[in-house]
């Protein structure tokens, strides 16, 4: 009777590790799934700075002097016009997400409804944030 409490419970702690270890395989799998997804909506020119300075900046299709620059990571989205920053934006998704689902999110947000984007977020005054410089 002793072995047999020994065996379920091996069993059972296998089966934990196995369900563990699919979730942070599937953790991975999304986050491969969100980069590449990333690269397909990005230009060349945004992929070569994402890469090199952690942010892409999105033109306006509204107002040719205002630019929405987009970090990597989490953070706020800073609003650029006529070379300088006017404001900083914060808008999140509901639930976690991968970085690159969150910049394609903003991305396609500001390219097809600016207007809806920028009622959704939430505005605050500039705000410096230091971005990698080459």
């Amino acid at each position: 009777m002793e072995m047999f409490k020994f065996i379920v419970a091996g069993i059972i702690v296998a089966m934990a590790f196995c369900a563990l270890g699919w979730q942070v395989f599937e953790s991975y799998r999304a986050k491969w799934r969100a980069e590449d997804l990333l690269l397909a909506v990005l230009t060349p020119e945004q992929s070569r700075q994402l890469t090199r300075l952690g942010y892409i900046d999105i033109p306006s299709p509204r107002d040719q002097e205002r630019t929405y620059r987009v970090p990597q990571g989490p953070g706020l989205v800073r609003v650029i016009e006529k070379g300088r920053q006017t404001a900083s934006l914060c808008l999140q998704p509901l639930e976690r997400v991968p970085d690159a689902d969150t910049v394609v999110i903003h991305k396609l947000m500001i390219e097809a409804d600016e207007e809806t984007y920028l009622q959704k977020a939430n505005r605050f005054a500039p705000l410096r944030i230091n971005y990698r410089e080459d």
